[in-house]
């Protein structure tokens, strides 16, 4: 419903009389007005108290509602005496309105929603990260939500670390629009099996599983997914590993085992080969005893490159890479060239290929990719644009994927992590991948 403070813009508030509607749990916002010395309307406060809000008197300048949930207590008239009453416990508080303040005795942040709950009920909340429409990472708020039980066929996975990609990052930009908004992205993550819907029978509470692939929707902190979509984790693998490496690896079997045979004496050119596909194609391709050239942006991605197995660095963002590659093969050029930059990339990778080899588009990290004159391809190179996604749609190629690139993990080609945010501060993950001082993969942590 609409509220309007005065002094501010008016706010939509949540009913507060829909805290009546579970005795365990309740989600409410405790306002006041921020920069301003007069209390939130007189009509706020009468629908505060219907939900059993309970005004106190906080400094001068502001009015706070103090959630006082009676869950079949008894209600005591002071504050301080709470040794029957629910405790409140403020869950990852996230941003709810610019215009309006929230606050619990002398805590205050820009306006933030509140779980207010007894003692266990953060496991019933899930964090979900919505991204309101395609943009920049301004378009990300977060709410809390009640956990549904899964349904028939699924199970419902407690996260203990999401996986990002620059997938991600196009469809935050909407250079891959989704259906509609607003929605949830994220397209991998690992944890533990929470609960198991009706006709589940090859996974239990307890289970150490990830995922991978579509439909996305892992930026949250608990989810339900078909059961046939899980991938049970070895006792090598911990969470942290899969998530940061199952759809990175799977990528990789995409790419070198079905876009191109990549088998021992290929010459394979990488780019990116310090990043988190980068880092698994390099040592993937050099178990396959291929030959790899890689390209690096910094002398200390170089040295992780060299760390991982590549034959021959191409360094700098300023290189000459066509010149490079043809020096290093006699001028022949590469067999194949995986290129996850795009822009001007792709035009250099495909005169970078032998002929009747195939330069592989995998991504645009440093823009849109121009249209390609056909001229470029003769004599003979192929130009191909293979989708993880559209691979993982068919389950049995997507398992067939995920278990390869679980085998992987076991025998350590997997991606390094580079860095780790809390799922909150899901814009600063995705400002880092963009800036490309990361080295390997970004987790977010629930």
């Amino acid at each position: 419903m609409a509220m309007q403070f005065r002094g501010a813009a008016a706010t939509k508030l949540l009913d507060c009389r829909s805290l009546r509607r579970d005795k365990s749990c309740a989600l409410g916002n405790l306002l006041s007005v921020r920069g301003q010395h007069d209390a939130p309307s007189a009509a706020v406060y009468e629908l505060a108290t219907q939900a059993g809000f309970k005004r106190r008197n906080a400094p001068t300048d502001r009015r706070v509602f103090d959630a006082e949930l009676l869950c079949g207590a008894k209600q005591r008239s002071g504050l301080r005496e709470r040794q029957e009453m629910p405790k409140v416990v403020p869950v990852d508080l996230c941003e709810f309105s610019p215009n309006h303040c929230a606050a619990i005795g002398n805590f205050h942040t820009s306006c933030h929603r509140l779980v207010c709950a007894h003692e266990g009920a953060r496991e019933m909340t899930d964090q979900i990260i919505w991204l309101n429409a395609p943009g920049d990472i301004t378009q990300f708020h977060i709410e809390h939500h009640r956990c549904e039980p899964p349904g028939d066929g699924e199970i419902k996975i407690r996260h203990q670390a999401i996986g990002t990609n620059f997938l991600d990052v196009y469809q935050r930009r909407g250079i891959y629009p989704m259906p509609s908004y607003p929605a949830v992205i994220g397209a991998e993550a690992a944890g533990i099996v929470d609960d198991v819907g009706p006709g589940v029978s090859m996974f239990q509470k307890g289970d150490r599983v990830a995922y991978a692939g579509p439909p996305v929707g892992a930026y949250r902190s608990t989810r339900n997914i078909a059961a046939e979509r899980a991938i049970k984790l070895p006792g090598a693998v911990s969470a942290k590993t899969a998530a940061s490496s199952l759809l990175k690896g799977m990528t990789a079997y995409l790419l070198l085992k079905k876009t191109y045979d990549v088998r021992a004496g290929t010459q394979v050119l990488i780019h990116a080969a310090a990043g988190g596909l980068g880092s698994i194609l390099v040592r993937w391709a050099r178990s396959l005893d291929a030959t790899v050239i890689g390209t690096v942006g910094s002398s200390e991605k170089a040295a992780l490159a060299a760390s991982y197995g590549a034959d021959q660095l191409i360094v700098g963002r300023d290189a000459d890479i066509v010149a490079e590659v043809k020096r290093l093969t006699n001028g022949i050029g590469v067999d194949v060239a995986y290129d996850g930059i795009g822009g001007d990339t792709l035009l250099k990778s495909i005169r970078s290929v032998r002929p009747f080899g195939m330069a592989v588009t995998i991504g645009q990290a440093a823009g849109a990719i121009p249209p390609v004159p056909v001229e470029e391809l003769r004599p003979g190179k192929a130009l191909c644009h293979p989708s993880i996604m559209a691979w993982c749609a068919d389950i049995g190629q997507y398992r067939e994927a995920a278990l390869a690139a679980v085998r992987m993990m076991e025998t350590g080609i997997v991606s390094q992590i580079g860095a780790e945010y809390r799922l909150a501060d899901v814009a600063k993950a995705h400002e880092e991948m963009e800036s490309g001082r990361s080295a390997g993969s970004i987790l977010l942590i629930p």
